[in-house]
């Protein structure tokens, strides 16, 4: 627990899912991507998060990343696997994640639109109860109250929260409330949020544009330790643009921004499924190769 814990507090990097041209996941172009980001020093991969396209893979799939993620990996680096849909399903990637040796579960945030927010705890509460690794729960709504959050924070195979929600006021409450916990609180919305997260006590943050650049976000990450935030604010904005792009249509193109650069860079991770946007304009693509240029050259 005190290791996984420890990973938190550094880079969560969410690789993509590459896919060849028939469609089908890529081992020959997953499996140096992870050794790459691996080798960079990220902290923690998780592994068919939602910048690997967790919601349009079938559970074969999803367990054929997990294997291929943790085999890549090679002990290198903390390998958590991403589970969830239906509690049942959640329960069996997670066996099954463990045993091709993911060290820790992901466990995304329940999608049921029947769901309440007590239930949504108890869901990860039940997960957490089965698995046979550590937890780390990815909450994605400000309706938990703090006891919920508390009630997550107190069980003794939940090592952290990835909170994605911007309603830091709700944190900050819990943070506060929970200081007699080992909980990690991490921000789950990326550098761009990171400065703010750790101004009221978070610790780490995920990032997807570890995919294209690690040694930046390993910048951003080393600034934030130290509490230089003019620093860590500095790096961020230089790739700004990066993030902007990713927010167009309505989010449906967070992930393409991603695989493009990759594409831009001389690696082809294949075009992102439905209902993501398979493809950038024209425009997009040429700010993003100028983006990609500017970073670079910096």
């Amino acid at each position: 627990m005190d290791t996984i814990r420890q990973a938190l507090k550094g880079i969560s990097g969410v690789p993509v899912t590459p896919y060849g041209p028939d469609g089908q996941i890529d081992a020959g172009l997953l499996t140096p991507l992870i050794r790459r980001l691996a080798d960079a020093g990220i902290h923690n991969l998780m592994a068919a998060g939602n910048t690997g396209e967790f919601f349009s893979l079938s559970l074969d799939e999803i367990r054929r990343v997990h294997a291929i993620t943790a085999e890549a990996a090679e002990g290198r680096t903390l390998i958590s696997a991403a589970v969830g849909r239906s509690l049942v399903e959640a329960k069996s990637l997670a066996r099954d994640a463990i045993a091709a040796g993911c060290g820790a579960i992901m466990s995304h945030h329940p999608m049921d639109p029947f769901a309440s927010p007590g239930a949504q705890v108890d869901y990860f509460l039940a997960l957490a109860d089965a698995a046979t690794v550590p937890v780390i729960a990815y909450v994605r709504t400000d309706t938990f109250s703090v006891d919920d959050f508390r009630r997550l924070g107190t069980h003794e195979n939940v090592a952290g929260v990835k909170y994605a929600s911007t309603n830091l006021m709700l944190l900050a409450d819990v943070i506060r409330q929970t200081e007699d916990l080992d909980t990690i609180w991490v921000c789950g919305l990326a550098e761009a949020w990171a400065p703010a997260f750790y101004a009221i006590g978070a610790q780490g943050f995920t990032s997807g544009f570890v995919n294209v650049f690690p040694e930046v976000s390993l910048q951003v990450h080393a600034a934030l330790v130290r509490g230089d935030y003019p620093a860590a604010r500095k790096l961020i904005n230089r790739f700004a643009g990066f993030e902007e792009l990713r927010t167009h249509y309505r989010n449906g193109s967070n992930v393409t921004v991603v695989k493009e650069a990759l594409a831009i860079l001389g690696t082809d991770m294949g075009a992102v499924r439905l209902p993501g946007v398979p493809k950038l304009s024209d425009a997009e693509r040429a700010e993003l190769e100028s983006i990609i240029a500017a970073q670079k050259a910096a």
